[in-house]
């Protein structure tokens, strides 16, 4: 088992990793819109979005991984309204190669953020 950290991603603001590997697998914590200095990234959804996706796009660089070999996500919303939204970004991101996916409303998130989103990738 090896912990990742990268400090191209915001730092872990708890007792855990941006995320861990096991084998060929690699699992990463929550990712929410925080800077790599740990400032929250715009009020709006779509600004959220981007900047969960490049947080994980650093950490699964740094696992060794890429969202080509990414299997599942899991994505938290505050407002499922923000759905389509979500999903119009998230297609950039994952174009050709879809993974599998879920995606749930919570009542709230860390830092009261709007979105954080979850990945398991294969490790190359």
């Amino acid at each position: 088992m090896k912990a990742i950290h990268t400090d191209l991603a915001p730092a872990a603001i708890g007792p855990y990793s941006q995320g861990i590997i096991v084998n060929n697998m690699f699992y990463s914590s929550g990712q929410i819109p925080l800077t790599k200095d740990g400032d929250l990234v715009g009020e709006s959804i779509k600004e959220q979005t981007h900047q969960v996706m490049k947080n994980l796009q650093a950490v699964l660089e740094e696992a060794g991984a890429s969202f080509e070999t990414v299997v599942k996500t899991t994505i938290f919303l505050k407002d499922l309204n923000d759905f389509q939204t979500v999903n119009d970004i998230y297609s950039t991101y994952f174009s050709t190669h879809k993974p599998a996916r879920s995606c749930v409303e919570v009542s709230k998130l860390p830092k009261d953020v709007s979105i954080e989103i979850e990945v398991i990738a294969l490790v190359k």
